[in-house]
């Protein structure tokens, strides 16, 4: 049986990747994609995932969620993204349906309505999930797990101590850990080694087919980001929380206590991962720490190559 999914989603070159890795996999069941604002401001992120979701040949109901965080300032990352958020590729025109409702409201519906327990993919900044447990509680008698990109069980990318989604809104990181759910966390320290490189990307493109040709074009584009950074290739932070609840095997994973900073004049947003041995504190998160690369990058050619 599919996993009934909803994904959450900022778009972002590799929330869109995890998007091509989770509609392509036989294991899951894309139930609804809600937005929010994140790698770039909702009204980008939005149109984004609807050229994506246009381009994979999706019918999943899509809507909008939270254009800010519960309490700071926005943040975006256009040095990564670029200024469309997803600059790199011509993709297809936005013309996707959406939902009226907002996200929270099209989650509970979801959630609520679903035969079997529902899982969460959250590849953004946890604003839409916080908002959803806030205003409709109920939901997470129905929510299996929820597996997020966020965080790290080392060091920050957007400041020295904070990952990127839990620096852009610490506050609904709090609550989504505070949750009591079963959590899976995909942080910097694994994500930044499930890297791809130029001749993964040319393998990609030379699958053929106009899919894969701008699935590569994107990932020229990032790639380009990353070179210039001094790194061995492009991170696929978001994909890894595909990856790892479909193919938990190409993981290595523990369960851990984590929270998250949101007072630190140096430190908002950053993850505490309590890996002490003796620790007394309860494990809350089952933390990804090392990936099989190889392994990966083999799930995510096959993803491209279904299309």
């Amino acid at each position: 049986m599919k996993i009934p999914v909803i994904f959450d989603c900022d778009p972002g070159h590799d929330d869109a990747l995890a998007l091509v890795m989770a509609c392509a996999s036989e294991k899951l069941d894309i139930k609804a994609v809600t937005v929010c604002a994140g790698n770039a401001a909702l009204e980008k992120t939005l149109v984004n995932a609807k050229r994506i979701l246009r381009l994979l040949g999706q019918s999943a109901p899509l809507a909008a969620g939270a254009a800010r965080p519960l309490l700071r300032e926005p943040v975006y990352a256009p040095d990564i993204h670029g200024k469309s958020g997803l600059d790199g590729a011509p993709l297809p025109p936005p013309d996707y349906p959406q939902e009226r409702a907002g996200a929270a409201e099209l989650q509970r519906r979801i959630i609520s309505q679903s035969p079997e327990p529902v899982t969460i993919i959250a590849t953004g900044p946890l604003t839409n999930i916080a908002i959803l447990f806030s205003a409709f509680p109920e939901v997470k008698q129905n929510i299996a797990r929820i597996s997020f990109m966020g965080g790290s069980a080392g060091a920050g990318n957007w400041t020295a101590a904070a990952e990127f989604n839990f620096y852009a809104d610490p506050e609904a990181a709090d609550i989504v850990l505070s949750s009591g759910l079963p959590l899976l966390m995909s942080g910097l320290n694994v994500t930044e080694k499930a890297f791809i490189t130029r001749d993964e990307i040319d393998a990609i493109r030379a699958f053929g087919g106009r899919t894969p040709v701008l699935i590569a074009a994107l990932l020229d584009f990032y790639l380009g980001v990353y070179m210039k950074r001094g790194f061995p290739g492009a991170a696929l932070h978001d994909p890894c929380a595909v990856a790892s609840l479909t193919n938990p095997e190409l993981f290595s994973a523990h369960p851990y206590h984590v929270t998250v900073e949101t007072r630190g004049k140096y430190t908002a947003g950053m993850s505490l991962v309590d890996i002490r041995r003796r620790s007394d504190a309860k494990p809350n998160v089952t933390v990804n720490m090392d990936v099989d690369r190889k392994g990966f990058i083999k799930l995510l050619m096959d993803a491209a190559g279904t299309y």
